[in-house]
């Protein structure tokens, strides 16, 4: 199997030992991005607005690989709170399109630098 990094400035560099994505064969696998904007390294306010900057990032990782938000088959959502399940749907259905992307959606404790929403995505080249 071969696997190949993809890094961008437009999305935050890997903050530990990991690749913001890998390409392997078809397939992409971002790592989960948090809703940091890259130039400043900091969380948006609000979870709208990370979920928001989240899916941007993933954006960005994407297009590095040469792909677009149409080719994510899979996401998984990590929030911090169920509670704002419904405020990052209305932020997520703004960079998705039918036939949507499956998806899982977790609470967790906590998440890196205590962000309230982190998204990870599995592309696929078409």
């Amino acid at each position: 199997m071969s696997k190949k990094q993809v890094a961008t400035t437009q999305a935050p560099g890997a903050i530990g030992p990991y690749s913001q994505a890998i390409v392997t064969g078809s397939w992409v696998y971002t790592s989960g991005q948090l809703g940091m904007n890259p130039e400043t390294g900091n969380l948006a306010d609000g979870v709208q607005e990370q979920a928001r900057q989240s899916l941007g990032n993933v954006k960005a990782i994407l297009e590095e690989a040469g792909l677009t938000m149409d080719h994510v088959v899979k996401t998984t959502v990590f929030l911090k709170d169920m509670n704002d399940f419904a405020a990052v749907n209305e932020v997520y259905s703004t960079f998705f399109t039918e036939p949507y992307p499956a998806r899982s959606a977790l609470e967790v404790a906590r998440l890196p630098k205590d962000g309230l929403v982190e998204i990870e995505a599995v592309a696929r080249k078409k």
